[in-house]
Parts: C-alpha cells; sequence; structure tokens
C-alpha cells in the first residue's frame, strides 16, 4: 500500500476520532466517566478481536512480545483512557483540542530521543504549523481556551502517555501484527479500567441498566468505530510509516471535533477556523513527509518523460 493510500486511510481516522468527542462529551455526562469508558473500550477489544478472525490473522503472542501488550495496555489504554475521560467531563472540548493537538510536538520529540530518528526540516516546520493551526482554530472559538484546569492537566498527561505508547507499538509491530497488539490491548487494557471504577465509581456499573436506547447508540458507535476500527487502522499504518509521520494528523483530530461540536453542540465555526485548518493541512502535508514525497515524484515524473 502506498504512503498517500495509508495518510488517507489516517484522515478518516482523524474524522471518526474527531466527532467521537461530543459523544464522548454525552456519555460522560450520562454516568460515571471510567465505568463507561472500561465497557467501551472491552467492546472495541471484542470488535477488533471478530474482525481479524474473519481474516484469520488472530494468533496467540509469543513470550516476548507479552511485555509489549502489558505496557501498551498500561500506556494506551488505562492512563491514557482513564485520564481522557475524566478529563473530558471535567473541561471544555475546546480546551481538550488545544491540548490533544500538542500531541505531534511531543511525538517528535520523544522519537527524536528514543528512537533516535531525526525528523527533516521541512517536517519540523510542518509540527510547528501544525501546531500553530491548531491553537489558532481553537483559541479563535473560546478566548477562555487557555484557562488551567483539573481536566486540562488530565488531558495533557494523557497524552503524554498515548505519545509514550507509540514508540511501544512501533517496536512491537516488527513481530507483532498491530492489529492484533491493539485487540489484546483493548481486552487487557479495559479490565485494568473496570478494576480502577470499582475503586473510584464504586457500584456505578449498576447505572448501566438505566441507560436509554440513545446512550447505547452512542457507546457503541464510539466503541466499535472510533476506538475498534479507528485504532486498529491507526496502530496499523503507525507499524508502517513510524510514529511522528503519523502522529502528526492528530492536528486534524481538533478541527473534526470542532466541525462535530458545531453540528451536535452548537458551537459556532467562524472564519478564523477555516484559516487554522488551512493551516493545519499545511502542517500535515509538510509534518508527514507527504509534500516531500509528491516533489520526489514529480521530479522523477519529469526525468522519465526527457
Amino acid at each position: 500500500m502506498s504512503h498517500f493510500k495509508l495518510y488517507m486511510i489516517l484522515v478518516a481516522v482523524m474524522f471518526a476520532w474527531g466527532m467521537n468527542v461530543p459523544v464522548m462529551k454525552y456519555l460522560t455526562a450520562q454516568m460515571g466517566p471510567v465505568t463507561m469508558t472500561s465497557l467501551r473500550i472491552f467492546l472495541a477489544g471484542v470488535m477488533v478481536f471478530a474482525i481479524l478472525a474473519v481474516f484469520k490473522l488472530v494468533r496467540k503472542p509469543t513470550k516476548e512480545e507479552w511485555p509489549y501488550i502489558a505496557v501498551g495496555a498500561l500506556l494506551n489504554v488505562v492512563i491514557h483512557h482513564y485520564l481522557i475521560s475524566i478529563g473530558i467531563s471535567l473541561t471544555s472540548g475546546t480546551n481538550s483540542g488545544l491540548i490533544i493537538g500538542s500531541s505531534p510536538i511531543m511525538t517528535a520529540v520523544l522519537s527524536l530521543v528514543l528512537l533516535r530518528l531525526t525528523p527533516t526540516k521541512w517536517q519540523w516546520l510542518g509540527f510547528i504549523l501544525g501546531f500553530i493551526g491548531v491553537a489558532a482554530t481553537v483559541l479563535a472559538g473560546n478566548a477562555q481556551a487557555s484557562t488551567a484546569s483539573a481536566g486540562d492537566l488530565y488531558i495533557l498527561l494523557a497524552m503524554v502517555a498515548q505519545v509514550m505508547s507509540f514508540m511501544v507499538i512501533s517496536k512491537a509491530s516488527k513481530t507483532l501484527d498491530p492489529r492484533l497488539l491493539t485487540a489484546y490491548m483493548f481486552i487487557v487494557g479495559s479490565v485494568g479500567i473496570f478494576l480502577i471504577s470499582l475503586v473510584t465509581e464504586p457500584g456505578e456499573w449498576r447505572a448501566f441498566a438505566d441507560m436509554d436506547n440513545t446512550f447505547w447508540l452512542m457507546l457503541f458507535g464510539s466503541g466499535i468505530i472510533a476506538t475498534a476500527i479507528g485504532h486498529m487502522l491507526y496502530n496499523h499504518v503507525l507499524g508502517k510509516v513510524g510514529p511522528s509521520k503519523a502522529a502528526i494528523f492528530i492536528n486534524l483530530n481538533t478541527f473534526f471535533a470542532l466541525l462535530g461540536s458545531a453540528a451536535f453542540l452548537g458551537e459556532t465555526i467562524t472564519g478564523y477556523h477555516l484559516i487554522g485548518f488551512v493551516v493545519i493541512v499545511f502542517g500535515v502535508l509538510l509534518g508527514s513527509g507527504a509534500a516531500e514525497e509528491l516533489w520526489r515524484m514529480k521530479i522523477r515524473s519529469s526525468k522519465s518523460q526527457h
């Protein structure tokens, strides 16, 4: 599969994740966020296993692969989803978007330090443009977006944990299919989140019996489309293009989250948001390396014609 197709998959995943933000705001308002998240992640894990079973891609991990699954589940599922579910319930969607938009910068720095990867100067420019675009997009919609809160801190820590998990996934994908890794991480991680919920939200699991059809529709949509299919595809592409290139697309998550918030929560999109989106797109093209790849293809095509 060409890099262009992989990048299109990432754009589709970012759309699903962005639309999931207002859905999560709804779900966390209905019941305890940690208890709800444990079931959402468990459903996602079951769904990924079901999809992989159809293609006969399920196998038992080796003894060497289990540590990657354990660390990945701890960082990418237990810590990340626990903190982000609490954070979204405490802060605004615009604050959440700005903090999530810082993920590519974190990934670039950690890739440089831990994986000894050196982004090109164009990629660094892309990271910076992406961050500027995210900041402009979010701050244009909410002048109070810079206000610090406990929810902001939770989401920041959640993103740090997720970025660190990208390094684990990148290393594990050398022997274990990232999609299968995702399935194991979800099941193991959902059990961990549920155990935490028994302590932080005792008895809250009984609230599932009182939820209406809208809640269950949103829960299944979030768990299956955004979490299961979204993370499975993201981790698959992550193993192909590397963490720094894949993470730059998270900038698009913010814009799609604003679109979802406008459609479902009544927030207003201004001209500044559209300008921010254009900057984000340029940031993605440069930061992912797509612009350089397209330029090299144009040069090769030009030479072959001569």
